[in-house]
């Protein structure tokens, strides 16, 4: 782990993250105060010149998502932690919140001040219920301590639904709604939660901008990438020796990843394919290896970086049954908003298992090929148009495999 490079996990084994002073003693609440003394537009421009992109998948550029809500004109505005981490294999968030609760408030806090909110809330994923005690702890202990600038936090739990990740969707559980996505535009920067100017950003990001204000954007934006720069946090499962979390530069390589965070595949078994993202995320051959992981270089070999999990397949695996549980996986978690992913998911589900259980055919193969594309541009939310890449991208690397199975 000599590579590791941790900004987000900085305070990782080091702090009591149930003691405030623990955190200040390191620093804490430092960027805040300096924050707080800046002129807001110029404090929004470093966030900008910083380069952070979105740590939950989607990569927009942070600074200038704020700067949209700040310029908004209304008597509220709103600030949401989006920790509803729904990817199978996917633990960072709760890394982060469970080990430094307070680097995520005073990221929370420092956005607040920029944008002009009074109110914050933290959606966190229904099967989290022992963050909840974290979170408010840290929380009451930042009120006492004074240090929120007249910022308010509340932690609310959601229900378990996977589709609650997409950040409209969210908004319409935080209202007591039902979670269905929102259609867009307007967006949550000029009109989100209650119909107000609302941030939403993912627990990795608002832990980036304390170290990003101290050290400021240039340290950042020459950390890894430069289109994505700063750093990544992983958690490694699957068929791996070493399966772990770890925070890297961005422009470390999968292959990197595999086999020198991960130690290789054990047994002397042969690497299959490496699926980052999550379960929404594309499967990638051998010959993709040495893509940096940033967003940008993912996109470019019609992969996401998502979530930061990364799923490891040795060459026992059956990439065919794998992929048809994924896609049972969607069947089950689409919200059914909308006709394409509602109908989509069930279609392709039915299909793989005809395909996974030998009886389909290549005019199966090319119709998954079609309604995928399909799903990807016409389904209303991230849910929909990600939830074919499994198949298409382990239809176009592992063809071999799915001809195998054919009648």
């Amino acid at each position: 782990m000599a590579e590791e490079m941790r900004i987000v996990l900085r305070n990782y084994g080091k702090i009591d993250p149930l003691k405030i002073d623990d955190y200040i003693a390191q620093g804490g609440y430092k960027s805040l105060e300096k924050a707080s003394s800046m002129d807001k537009e110029a404090l929004i421009e470093e966030v900008k010149k910083s380069n952070l992109r979105g740590r939950g998948g989607a990569g927009f550029n942070c600074g200038q998502k704020w700067s949209f809500a700040y310029r908004a004109n209304a008597d509220e505005k709103y600030v949401v932690c989006n920790a509803d981490e729904g990817e199978p294999g996917t633990y960072k968030d709760r890394l982060i919140m469970e080990n430094d609760p307070h680097t995520l408030i005073e990221g929370m806090a420092i956005c607040a001040y920029a944008i002009g909110a009074a109110k914050g809330f933290i959606y966190l994923r229904g099967e989290y219920p022992q963050l909840i005690d974290i979170l408010n702890t840290a929380i009451g202990q930042a009120k006492e301590k004074a240090v929120l600038k007249g910022f308010d936090i509340e932690v609310r739990s959601g229900a378990g639904a996977y589709v609650c990740g997409e950040e409209t969707a969210l908004i319409e559980s935080i209202e007591g709604k039902r979670g269905e996505p929102r259609f867009k535009p307007p967006y949550p920067p000029s009109e989100g939660l209650w119909m107000k100017p609302t941030i939403v950003n993912n627990v990795e990001t608002f832990a980036s901008i304390p170290v990003i204000i101290e050290k400021g954007a240039e340290w950042y934006a020459g950390i890894g990438v430069p289109s994505y720069p700063g750093t990544k946090v992983f958690t490694l499962t699957g068929d791996v020796n070493n399966k772990t979390f770890f925070e890297v530069p961005t422009n470390t390589t999968i292959r990197e990843i595999v086999y020198q965070f991960g130690g290789g595949i054990p047994g002397g078994k042969k690497f299959k394919a490496v699926q980052i993202g999550g379960t929404s995320g594309a499967f990638i051959p051998d010959s993709l290896l040495n893509t940096p992981v940033a967003f940008d270089n993912m996109s470019a070999i019609g992969a996401t970086l998502g979530s930061g999990a990364v799923f490891v397949l040795d060459e026992t695996r059956d990439i065919v049954d794998v992929t048809t549980r994924i896609a049972k996986f969607f069947e089950h978690e689409s919200c059914g908003k909308c006709a394409p992913c509602r109908e989509g998911t069930a279609r392709m589900h039915e299909l793989m298992e005809l395909v996974n259980s030998g009886q389909g055919s290549l005019k199966d193969i090319e119709l998954m090929q079609k309604l995928g594309n399909v799903m990807s541009i016409a389904c209303l939310c991230g849910l929909g148009q990600a939830a074919p890449a499994p198949i298409l991208t382990t239809i176009k690397h592992f063809g071999t495999d799915y001809n195998a199975k054919l009648m």
